[in-house]
């Protein structure tokens, strides 16, 4: 499936494989300095060196390349499903657990689980990501909706990229934030310092997240968190940025936090159009024990 990105005026003169690896969250600058090589990556339908300035209104197209095909064997793991039919699986995954096979993890995955408890899946996203529309991290927990068939991919991915999907996240972040809402409207790209990050940069993609305060403790504040685009890490970085980073985060996050296996971060509510019947379909689930466990750990301290 062929990709494309409309070059803007703040992208004026910018290389191409820099601005493509801020563009494709998924892609390291070498794989896309490897595809322009390769002549995958065209502008205006002519192949371009990795070192090409790209110009204000030029379009730039790419396929990415099949990746070599993986064994992803089915795995009967546990999987607690809010919600399925023919269309639409509603997965509350659990913290800890990675969506799909890569270098490192090729097996226990979201993906092995559902290949096991799935006749069908979508194979819009190649044989690696059967059914994926959208991601969260490997330590955050809660709601993900997976596509079975192509024609509910296309609506699922349609609706993420029109901003019309309802995703609600709680959060425990350090320090007390003073006002009860805000919006965090900052452009997210990689971390030029970091190319392991991600960060608010100056020519990063449009983010915005909102957010409320639940609840104040000392030294640290419970917040819900309203996501109107889907960066890479965007709550994360989002909250670093204003000076809250997350509890337990190891890559955003203070050495010095609470007793976590990684980032308190819960996606736990969903809303979206049901692909078929136009129904507005939206599920809830409670944060896990480790995050119920860690509030109560602050309530008491306040005692």
């Amino acid at each position: 499936m062929s990709e494309h990105y409309n070059v803007t005026e703040q992208d004026q003169s910018k290389r191409i494989d820099k601005l493509l690896s801020d563009v494709i969250a998924d892609a390291s600058r070498s794989q896309i300095q490897g595809w322009l090589k390769d002549d995958v990556v065209l502008v205006g339908g002519k192949a371009v060196k990795s070192n090409y300035k790209v110009q204000a209104g030029e379009t730039i197209t790419w396929r990415v390349p099949e990746p070599e095909p993986m064994d992803i064997l089915p795995e009967d793991i546990d999987l607690d499903i809010v919600y399925e039919d023919q269309d639409v699986i509603v997965v509350n995954k659990p913290s800890g657990m990675v969506i799909h096979p890569a270098a490192g993890h090729y097996s226990g995955t979201l993906v092995n689980a559902l290949l096991y408890h799935v006749k069908d899946l979508s194979g819009i996203n190649g044989v690696e990501r059967p059914g994926i529309v959208h991601r969260i991290d490997k330590d955050t927990s809660g709601l993900l909706m997976v596509a079975k068939n192509d024609l509910a991919h296309k609506s699922l991915a349609e609706q993420l990229s029109k901003k019309t999907v309802e995703r609600k996240y709680e959060a425990i972040v350090h320090g007390e934030i003073p006002h009860e809402y805000g919006t965090i409207d900052a452009p997210i790209g990689r971390d030029p310092k970091d190319r392991q990050r991600m960060a608010v940069v100056e020519d990063g993609r449009e983010a915005v997240t909102h957010f409320r305060v639940l609840r104040h403790f000392d030294a640290f504040t419970l917040v819900e968190c309203t996501l109107e685009t889907g960066r890479t890490h965007q709550i994360r970085v989002h909250m670093r940025y204003i000076d809250h980073p997350l509890a337990g985060d190891p890559k955003y996050g203070p050495r010095k936090t609470l007793d976590l296996e990684g980032q308190a971060l819960h996606a736990k509510s969903l809303g979206f159009e049901h692909p078929r019947t136009g129904e507005w379909k939206k599920f809830e689930v409670e944060a896990p024990q480790e995050f119920t466990d860690t509030l109560r750990y602050l309530e008491t301290r306040e005692g």
